[in-house]
């Protein structure tokens, strides 16, 4: 099952200012927010501002300058928000989930930063 990029959906809307997040940080390409249900004390969404469905698009079709500014944002808000293991956190998790098999919710690329608390295992073998 192929993903579409669907202009209507909830990030596209916060993008557009169609819908209110508590933003954390903004470029020229990228866009930090609170998650509205966060899982853990730190979760943030980090999205590109272009039209991607997925990690695999971003790379194909994104230019160096969305690519770079999306992994520097990243790598300045663990900083930033006290989870980076190689600063004063105690570490995090980076997440991105791709189509059916990755349980993927929103058809735009984004990418969770979670942290503040143990996030527990990586998904288990199946028996």
């Amino acid at each position: 099952m192929a993903y579409e990029y669907d202009p209507e959906n909830v990030f596209a809307k916060i993008l557009r200012g169609d819908l209110p997040c508590t933003k954390v940080h903004e470029t020229e390409h990228t866009l930090a927010f609170n998650d509205i249900n966060p899982v853990r004390p730190v979760h943030v969404l980090v999205i590109p501002k272009g039209p991607y469905v997925t990690y695999d698009d971003f790379t194909a079709n994104a230019s160096d300058a969305e690519i770079v500014d999306l992994f520097r944002v990243i790598g300045m808000l663990t900083r930033q928000l006290k989870v980076s293991a190689a600063g004063d956190g105690e570490g995090y998790r980076l997440i991105t989930n791709a189509g059916e098999h990755g349980v993927q919710e929103v058809p735009h690329f984004h990418m969770h930063i979670i942290g503040g608390a143990g996030c527990g295992p990586m998904i288990k073998r199946d028996a």
